[in-house]
């Protein structure tokens, strides 16, 4: 097994926008460039949003765009399944590891809690752990968090602290509607496939606590993978870009006939890998531009170009 293994794992709920399609490039760029693989796993864990058409397009949109994978869901590999509706055997194994308990607390009362943790969700209470669910209801499945802090170092936020228990409370492993839980899949998908190296966007960088208490009470001798948050994606007002903004998904822009070697150079210089006068550039291109140590290490966060695409 390769020393690097980097993931992309995109959940197909709708068109690849180019935020998403920045972050493939930038994992499969960290990994090849360390001379490691890179697996394709689809997150289609939210079986009322996943679509198997928006699966195929942004597969399809991502080898338009010149990506490739060592292992996923159109190509196989020793690690597969590749998508996390598939691996709910793998899911239910972990949970009967942990010690969890039925939880009945509506969406109407959770958003009701007072908001006090850094990432603006509230914190929760506890209510059904002290023996307050409704049998009435359908439950969730809460872990019933263990005490103490978690600490890492981000290759790009650099040094990030956590107390669960106190900043998060017990938290949800499995919907009350039977989904997993994306904390916990991503968990134990990570650890099955032997990924060493996530890069992932900048919005997901609270949730890696968690996910690392997990992987601690799963997995407690598995290294933890080494983490990269990369700046989400802005527009030409320097504000994060949004459907608003009139910014095309990549598969809006490949049927339009856009060129894959000018998206790639737009996102390529909205991250301050090529210069601003470099107009069309092959990911296979970009891996002589970056540090074979540290990929990423030059990373910026300017406003995405698209003139001329």
């Amino acid at each position: 097994m390769s020393a690097v293994r980097g993931r992309y794992a995109p959940s197909p709920t709708g068109p690849l926008h180019l935020g998403n399609a920045r972050t493939a490039l930038l994992a499969w760029l960290d990994a090849r460039a360390r001379g490691g693989a890179f697996v394709m796993r689809i997150e289609d864990v939210d079986f009322t949003r996943a679509r198997p058409e928006f699966e195929a397009q942004l597969l399809l949109d991502l080898h338009w765009l010149g990506l490739d994978w060592d292992e996923g869901p159109d190509v196989g590999g020793p690690s597969g399944p590749y998508r996390q509706s598939e691996r709910g055997d793998r899911y239910a194994a972990a949970l009967a590891r942990l010690e969890v308990y039925p939880c009945t607390c509506t969406r109407r009362e959770l958003r009701a809690l007072p908001v006090t943790s850094m990432s603006g969700e509230p914190v929760y209470p506890g209510t059904c752990r002290k023996g307050q669910s409704n049998p009435g209801r359908h439950a969730a499945v809460r872990w019933r968090v263990p005490g103490g802090s978690v600490d890492f170092v981000d290759r790009l936020c650099g040094e990030h602290r956590q107390d669960i228990d106190r900043d998060v409370g017990d938290f949800v492993l499995q919907r009350g509607d039977g989904a997993w839980a994306y904390q916990l899949a991503v968990v134990v998908d990570d650890a099955d496939m032997g990924v060493t190296d996530i890069v992932r966007g900048a919005d997901l960088l609270d949730s890696t606590p968690r996910q690392l208490h997990l992987l601690r009470a799963l997995h407690p001798d598995l290294p933890a993978p080494r983490f990269a948050h990369v700046p989400l994606i802005l527009g030409a007002g320097g504000a994060k870009l949004s459907k608003r903004d009139g910014a095309p998904d990549l598969g809006a822009l490949r049927e339009a006939g856009a060129s894959p070697a000018r998206v790639v150079a737009a996102l390529a210089r909205s991250v301050g890998l090529v210069p601003p006068e470099v107009r069309e550039i092959r990911p296979r291109e970009l891996l002589t531009t970056v540090q074979a140590d540290d990929p990423l290490a030059r990373i910026t966060s300017q406003p995405l170009d698209l003139a001329g695409l």
